[in-house]
């Protein structure tokens, strides 16, 4: 029986669907060794730090990982990061392969005069800080503002105007980090604009999350009927509409006709808008907006502009993953072939390989291709790795499966006397303590 050792770098979504693919690939002739190593002292990735607290459905998947990181052969090393504990040189020598699945964690810039005024952020760093991500509890977020414009036009821009436009009651029952939540409890927001630089029929929204903002019990939504309509008319045009771009006009239309309540709160959308210039003294004040129109199949400037006076910029129009030394790397993620680095053992999975795109479950299909091409590639096992001595060695704590057990029970039992599923604990120090160090 032969028996290979793969090194998975980030215990994300992508990287745990690598994991299960291996596992499922394993016969009686041939099985894996799976040491995952992750840079913060928790696993799941954007499950735990991306998902919008108000969307917990979504974060159940973390019971599949839970299975996966149980199966014989898996082993958890948290708290351990790649460049600095160790280096892609001595994973590749000490491993058969070597699977990259860091995902992308750097906010794309705008590029634009004003970015860097106060109170202009990005989601990258926006959404870490009200999901406790605890690289991210000190960002500066003041919410003392009666509107706020959220520049993107996919999820993630959803989720973060839609946290803002909240009436913060409604995060009481969720993780949301205890220092956001009273953030947003104190907060003046009530209209929060959400922009996109192109058509509705462009938008990277997917149509349950447009779904979900119907429901919503203390916020207005606003989208223009009209807009909606011409969009329609402009993909038939076109011939055969894509299903998800129909499910998607579908859902902006029935927002449209959505009966308004009148609430205080109110979120509005804003599309064939582009973003040229944030004003302000000292930080935001004001947000100068291009007006696009569509002709054929290609989005132009107009040459007229709007504004929109605001005291909070959020921008959200993607990530790029950051360079790791040892591994290529080409316009924000890792340079490779349907995801392996050819030359070498080291193979990529997730954003880190395609760009940020997808929602999770995209992850499990091109982790599983990936893994059938490094499986292909294997010849004889010849790798004994040697991490927990070599971390051991260099003094570096690192949290096991066990340990982590022990803080997510922790966190669990934190949250249930508050009607919580759980308190994330952010300080680094208590996060190590449950290694037992």
């Amino acid at each position: 029986m032969a028996t290979y050792s793969i090194a998975i770098v980030g215990a994300g979504p992508a990287g745990y669907f690598a994991a299960q693919a291996l596992q499922s690939a394993q016969t009686d002739d041939l099985r894996f060794s799976i040491d995952m190593i992750e840079k913060l002292p928790t696993p799941w990735g954007l499950v735990r730090s991306g998902v919008a607290p108000d969307h917990p459905k979504i974060k159940t998947v973390s019971k599949v990982f839970e299975k996966i990181a149980t199966t014989e052969g898996f082993n958890l090393f948290c708290n351990v990061e790649l460049g600095k504990d160790v280096s892609v040189a001595e994973l590749r020598e000490m491993y058969d392969a070597v699977v990259i699945a860091t995902g992308s964690s750097e906010g794309r810039k705008l590029g634009i005069p004003g970015e860097n005024l106060a109170n202009s952020l990005s989601a990258a760093d926006f959404v870490p800080w009200y999901n406790a991500h605890p690289d991210y509890t000190n960002v500066s977020v003041d919410l003392n503002t009666e509107v706020a414009v959220v520049i993107g036009a996919g999820n993630v821009a959803m989720d973060v105007a839609r946290m803002l436009a909240l009436n913060p009651t409604e995060l009481d029952p969720t993780d949301t980090a205890l220092y956001a939540l009273k953030g947003l409890h104190s907060s003046k927001i009530r209209t929060v604009h959400i922009c996109g630089r192109r058509g509705p029929e462009h938008a990277a929204f997917t149509a349950p999350e447009l779904r979900d903002l119907v429901k919503l019990e203390h916020t207005d939504v606003y989208i223009d009927h009209h807009e909606i309509q011409a969009a329609m008319k402009r993909v038939e045009e076109q011939g055969e509409v894509p299903r998800e771009v129909r499910s998607n006009l579908d859902a902006m239309l029935a927002i449209s006709e959505n009966e308004k309540k009148h609430h205080e709160r109110s979120m509005r959308f804003h599309f064939l808008s582009t973003p040229i210039e944030i004003k302000g003294k000292e930080r935001v004040e004001e947000v100068v907006f291009g007006i696009n129109k569509i002709e054929g199949d290609k989005v132009i400037a107009t040459g007229e502009t709007y504004s929109i006076k605001c005291g909070l910029v959020i921008s959200g129009i993607g990530y790029e993953s950051l360079p790791i030394e040892g591994i290529p790397f080409q316009k924000g993620k890792v340079r490779n072939t349907d995801g392996h680095v050819e030359g070498t053992n080291i193979y990529v999975v997730g954003w880190a390989k395609r760009g940020p795109s997808g929602v999770i479950g995209t992850n499990k299909s091109d982790s599983s291709d990936v893994m059938k091409i490094l499986t292909t590639n294997l010849s004889n096992p010849k790798k004994v790795p040697q991490l927990k001595s070599l971390l051991d060695s260099r003094g570096i704590t690192h949290l096991n499966q066990g340990h982590w057990h022990l803080l997510n029970a922790a966190e669990v039992a934190e949250g249930e006397p508050q009607g919580k599923p759980r308190v994330k604990f952010t300080d680094k120090a208590k996060l190590l303590g449950f290694a037992g160090k």
